[in-house]
């Protein structure tokens, strides 16, 4: 069995850039790309697998028709979503409801998320939660536009990392290269979007009340328990390990073996080159490289000096 390696998908977006080509090599259809969807069965952007038996297949019909790849899932769709975004500029201020509302109102699962920053300008910020203590509170400090006094700013610099709950008030900022592990959702609730127009003159749609329906309120800032584990000149870190995605990091110095711990998993690379080995086959890894190493590969290794982010399906999937 072979690794199933991803094209990406490139979304334009008002605030994205040309990062993507720059730090990745990417061939960027515009000079406005924000995201590209790395691993994605979402019907807003699939990706599709670029080698072996499956070459050309999406990933969308592979788990509706390849079960055994998977593990064999209960979910009707594919549960989680990577992208790594370019935030030229800031991003709308939103926020993405859990699952019960998102299914009732949108139809699709909700969207828990979390960022690992692959870089940021000095200076860069983020807006994480708000100051409001009840919801009245927060519909007011809304219709006033107290957007200062509002939202809670947190200063980033590369390699943080981030979990961002359902009910978070959130918004990436400018200078911001991050990889999102997130649930398959495309729901946005904007809360505020700086009064920005689009190439028409046409402002972005807000959602102030479905904004108010989902917030956390008072805001909760959890905080993921995060361990790291030395294995040679490697080191393992892992950052969650949640109901519905457990979030790695994989430095390789040198050569790691691994073995297989969920049905099937997620990786993108981030930064330097290397090797992935597969029963005697190897596969060259540099940065923006994606695959899933599906549940019919128990053991693979990795050799180079080169940074990965890996993800799973958590216990609820």
């Amino acid at each position: 069995m072979e690794p199933l390696f991803l094209q990406p998908v490139f979304q334009e977006k008002i605030w994205g850039g040309t990062r993507l080509h720059d730090v990745f090599g990417f061939d960027l259809p515009s000079d406005k790309i924000g995201e590209d969807w790395a691993i994605s069965a979402h019907p807003h952007g699939v990706s599709t697998v670029t080698n072996g038996p499956f070459k050309g297949k999406n990933l969308a019909d592979l788990w509706q028709e390849e079960k055994a790849l998977f593990g064999y899932p209960t979910e009707a769709v594919f549960p989680l979503l990577i992208k790594i975004l370019d935030a030229e500029d800031e991003l709308s201020v939103q926020v993405h409801p859990d699952d019960a509302y998102a299914k009732e109102h949108e139809g699709e699962l909700g969207k828990t998320e979390c960022w690992y920053v692959i870089d940021a300008q000095p200076g860069a910020e983020i807006i994480y939660g708000h100051h409001a203590k009840t919801k009245a509170e927060f519909a007011q400090m809304i219709e006033h536009e107290e957007w200062d006094q509002l939202f809670r700013k947190v200063p980033v610099r590369k390699g943080d990392f981030f979990y961002v709950p359902s009910g978070t008030i959130h918004a990436i900022g400018k200078g911001i290269l991050i990889l999102e592990t997130q649930q398959s959702s495309d729901t946005t609730y904007r809360v505020y979007d700086y009064d920005r127009v689009d190439d028409a003159g046409n402002k972005r749609e807000l959602h102030i009340q479905q904004s108010i329906d989902v917030s956390t309120i008072p805001a909760t800032y959890p905080t993921p328990s995060i361990q790291e584990e030395r294995k040679g000149q490697s080191t393992i870190t892992t950052y969650l390990q949640t109901d519905f995605f457990n979030v790695y990091e994989w430095d390789i110095r040198g050569e790691l073996p691994f073995k297989k711990q969920a049905p099937y998993t997620l990786v993108t690379a981030i930064s330097g080159y290397g090797t992935l080995i597969v029963e005697g086959n190897t596969y060259e890894l540099q940065p923006g490289t994606s695959f899933i190493l599906p549940s019919q590969i128990d053991e693979w290794k990795i050799e180079g000096d080169v940074q990965l982010i890996a993800s799973e399906p958590g216990a609820k999937e």
